[in-house]
């Protein structure tokens, strides 16, 4: 493969294809002892000189604690997550009822998943981005303009649960207690979303949007170029929210204006952001907020554990768009009404980071 830097002219489609032949992943790169990463890697200009500290704002993303959500605390709960989801999309949660050895079991599952002999993981090795279980690197490696430092392990759990067999050994019995914990979180998440909207607090879940869920377990391992590639590029979640875990080794931020603001690690803390598909049901009162991943800089692997919480589409042939509760003369629909079916195929055929999913269904 060729270095990053090197001037001869080289196939990179080739290229992407031996290594994802290769099935060895970024950490089969890291294990070999490279110290220049492939050029496939190497993501354009315009992404690469925003990763300066200079781009970076030293402010910190809310954090909500749902201690008292069933007492009068409530409405100051409500009013909070309302804020937050409506000005960057991103906060974190704590007193959230996720047992802190439920946490643990599942970010050393996952590490333990990806940290097995290549000969191992291979078996799972795919990108069937609608699939039940697969485990690939970057999942839009071959639509993308650069390959990212990383790679994971991908669980549909609703609505169809894959046969456990399916799911590997080493994590079978932590991702679906995860899923469960994160279901029970994300029902009150939502009722609190649509308390903050002033419709039903059960509407979220009657539009079926609970029980279409993708667990991605993100690693991200030492990258020796860290400058020249990213971990994940900017882009936002298609979904109606996302839950998020992360160990304790840094590197998400979330977009505030034209800058980039860490979401710092918290000990027993959860991560939650609003997706477009939720932004598109608000009629923007909640926003879809940009985020990336940097690229590793420390030895030690970061871990993420996500929850995609989507629409259900099982015979689902209903249209979608602005909720007509929110709508009025002086606040107009800004979105068109659309299938599930037509949201996932545009989502499926763009790259991760190219336009945001929500321009495509703009008025």
């Amino acid at each position: 493969m060729a270095a990053a830097g090197a001037t001869l002219e080289y196939d990179r489609m080739k290229e992407v294809k031996e290594f994802d032949d290769s099935r060895i992943g970024v950490k089969g790169l890291v294990d070999s002892g490279l110290s220049t990463i492939p050029r496939f890697f190497v993501h354009p200009p315009d992404r690469l000189s925003t990763l300066s500290p200079s781009s970076f704002l030293s402010v910190d993303i809310p954090v909500i604690s749902l201690a008292g959500i069933n007492s009068s605390r409530r409405a100051e709960i409500v009013n909070e997550i309302r804020a937050a989801a409506g000005i960057c999309g991103f906060f974190q949660v704590v007193n959230h009822g996720v047992s802190q050895k439920i946490l643990g079991e599942t970010t050393s599952a996952i590490k333990s998943f990806h940290e097995q002999p290549v000969e191992m993981k291979k078996q799972y090795y795919g990108r069937q981005e609608r699939g039940s279980v697969g485990y690939a690197t970057n999942l839009d490696l071959f639509r993308s303009k650069a390959a990212n430092w990383g790679h994971t392990l991908q669980v549909w759990t609703g609505p169809n649960p894959p046969e456990l067999d399916q799911i590997p050994a080493i994590c079978r019995k932590e991702v679906m207690a995860w899923d469960e914990n994160v279901k029970r979180l994300a029902e009150t998440v939502m009722e609190l979303l649509c308390e903050g909207l002033g419709v039903t607090p059960s509407k979220l879940k009657e539009l079926k949007c609970l029980e279409s869920r993708a667990m991605v377990g993100h690693y991200y391992p030492y990258c020796p170029q860290a400058d020249l590639t990213m971990g994940f590029p900017p882009h936002t979640d298609p979904g109606v929210l996302t839950v998020l875990l992360q160990n304790e080794i840094g590197g998400l931020q979330v977009k505030h204006g034209e800058k980039w603001v860490e979401v710092k690690p918290l000990p027993g803390a959860l991560v939650i952001n609003i997706g477009d598909f939720l932004q598109i049901l608000s009629n923007n009162e909640y926003m879809s907020g940009q985020h990336r991943v940097l690229a590793n800089r420390v030895r030690e692997p970061r871990i993420s554990i996500a929850v995609l919480i989507n629409v259900d589409k099982t015979e689902n042939s209903d249209s979608y768009g602005p909720l007509e509760e929110l709508l009025s003369p002086e606040k107009p629909a800004l979105y068109r009404k659309f299938t599930i079916e037509e949201f996932e195929n545009k989502f499926f055929t763009k790259e991760i980071a190219d336009k945001p999913l929500i321009d495509f269904f703009k008025l």
